[in-house]
């Protein structure tokens, strides 16, 4: 009787389990036939190549056509992440160029719109296999969700006046956003047989995915491969430098390709053809950002950003772009008023003195409105200022935010007075919030559905507003206003402008002779 009851309910699992995931028809796409999993409602393809394994001869080149496979290819497993230091998930490989779709069509004439997500992670880590960026909660809103991988560190940004000879525009190092270019170009040759409409995609990302969605905003090689843009803590409007700082992280070609010969000293060889010959593990990959940025090419990049949307040569496009209230929380920071001065006298010299009155630090300590120098530089500035640029030479819908949710501590506790730290929007865009934790609120499950709906609607409509929602308004420069992402969203001013305009006077600053000049010493 046993054994009746134990079959009985190994057939049940099974008969569940495939209710939860079964083999759907294939897809057609560049490359040949796939086949995914059916997945709560969803059709989900995990691992589609966009591009041919870029190892070999193929190591720092733009992203190859993908080879031709015969028969129908499974894409029911995450594609392993890019080569980088520690363990990303679904593992590492120079092996990385694949994307992954979520779609709720129903049939291939749905023309449904979509979003492209781009991964963070300093341009030297990150993967498309995170699970707390999985695209299944937003495309049950009624839109495709796919995510592109992009080559990280060196192997996605290595600059080297050998690399740049040996290729036709003689640039090299962005490699990483041409992956990225290359994986918009498949969305716009394939996602019509997923169900979606081509002509209405979002590129997302955050941190250097957001900073990536902010160059390609800017790159020609980008033109007609999107139509809306959200960037979420991001954009890349700071000048070139040669020591570079957050928010001035930007080099020249020039300045990439010094780097890169450093690169082959410390991989102990000579040419980028004896580079190209050793293991990928015999790379020296360094943990933490590993020195890896893209750089000013006059290619992928064409020039200063910022000169760029003053011109307004850029892809005008609908965009949502904001920042978190407290998005260096948990970077590495001064421990004492001492270091944190000098560390301000440094890098901002003659304008130190004036930031270090509008962001003071404490008596004895290093407080939230200290950090929010470091946080509005690499991060607050850039996304204020794109809104204001793009709102004055522009025609298409931008809008602003300012997310400040987060768990309030009590006196005694060392995180009293922070708010709401670099990348903890994430799990509120993609409703992926520990809803088991009991520090996750009411609150918080409330406005992660509300984001989670403006960034469909943005998608859907290029505003991010509907019946039920708080009414989130356009920025213009009539009416410079944003949406306040708390537990009660709701329309405000700029919370920190008074202390942004002293910073965008050191910007300005920066990008006169004298300023470029200074920066070089």
């Amino acid at each position: 009787m046993k054994t009746i009851k134990f079959f009985v309910s190994l057939l049940c699992l099974s008969l569940m389990v495939s209710c939860m995931e079964q083999t759907v028809d294939t897809v057609e796409v560049t490359g040949g036939s796939v086949q995914g999993l059916k997945e709560n409602g969803l059709t989900v393809f995990k691992g589609i190549p966009f591009a041919k394994p870029p190892v070999g001869d193929l190591r720092w080149k733009a992203p190859a056509p993908v080879e031709y496979w015969e028969g129908i290819k499974e894409t029911k497993e995450f594609g392993p992440s890019p080569y980088q230091h520690g363990e990303p998930p679904a593992g590492k490989s120079e092996d990385c160029l694949y994307l992954n779709v979520w779609t709720p069509a129903q049939s291939t004439n749905e023309k449904l719109p979509v979003l492209v997500w781009i991964y963070g992670g300093g341009f030297s880590f990150g993967s498309a296999a995170e699970p707390v960026c999985t695209g299944e909660h937003l495309a049950q809103k009624g839109v495709i969700v796919v995510s592109i991988a992009y080559r990280v560190g060196k192997l996605g940004f290595l600059a080297h006046p050998e690399l740049s000879a040996e290729n036709p525009q003689k640039v090299s190092g962005n490699y990483g956003l041409l992956d990225q270019i290359a994986g918009l170009q498949w969305v716009q040759d394939n996602i019509t047989g997923f169900g979606g409409d081509p002509e209405k995609v979002t590129i997302f990302g955050e941190s250097a995915g957001g900073i990536s969605v902010s160059m390609l905003c800017a790159s020609p090689l980008a033109k007609g491969l999107f139509h809306g843009a959200i960037s979420q803590s991001g954009g890349s409007f700071g000048p070139t430098r040669e020591t570079t700082y957050p928010g001035e992280n930007m080099k020249t070609l020039q300045k990439a390709e010094e780097s890169g010969k450093d690169f082959l000293e410390e991989a102990n060889v000579s040419s980028i053809a004896e580079l190209r010959k050793l293991k990928v593990e015999e790379l020296p990959i360094k943990p933490g950002m590993g020195g890896a940025w893209p750089n000013v090419d006059g290619y992928v990049i064409p020039g200063d950003q910022y000169q760029l949307y003053q011109e307004g040569k850029y892809n005008d496009v609908d965009v949502l772009v904001g920042y978190n209230s407290d998005e260096c929380a948990f970077f590495l920071t001064a421990k004492t008023p001492e270091e944190h001065i000098a560390r301000v006298q440094q890098r901002y010299g003659q304008f130190a003195d004036t930031l270090l009155s509008v962001f003071p630090v404490g008596e004895n300590s290093v407080p939230k409105s200290a950090r929010d120098l470091t946080s509005a530089a690499a991060f607050g500035w850039h996304s204020w200022t794109w809104a204001r640029l793009q709102a004055k030479t522009g025609n298409s819908n931008v809008f602003l935010y300012y997310f400040d949710q987060h768990q309030d501590f009590p006196k005694d506790s060392p995180r009293y007075g922070y708010g709401s730290p670099h990348g903890s929007e994430i799990p509120y865009v993609f409703m992926t919030l520990d809803k088991e934790n009991p520090q996750t609120a009411k609150a918080d499950i409330a406005l992660s559905e509300t984001m989670s709906s403006y960034w469909v609607n943005f998608t859907k409509y290029g505003h991010p507003n509907a019946e039920g929602l708080p009414d989130w308004p356009k920025f213009t420069m009539e009416n410079q206003r944003l949406m306040y992402l708390n537990e009660e969203p709701h329309a405000s001013d700029v919370p920190d402008e008074n202390a942004m305009k002293v910073l965008d006077s050191y910007f300005q600053w920066r990008f006169t002779e004298e300023g470029q000049g200074w920066a070089r010493q």
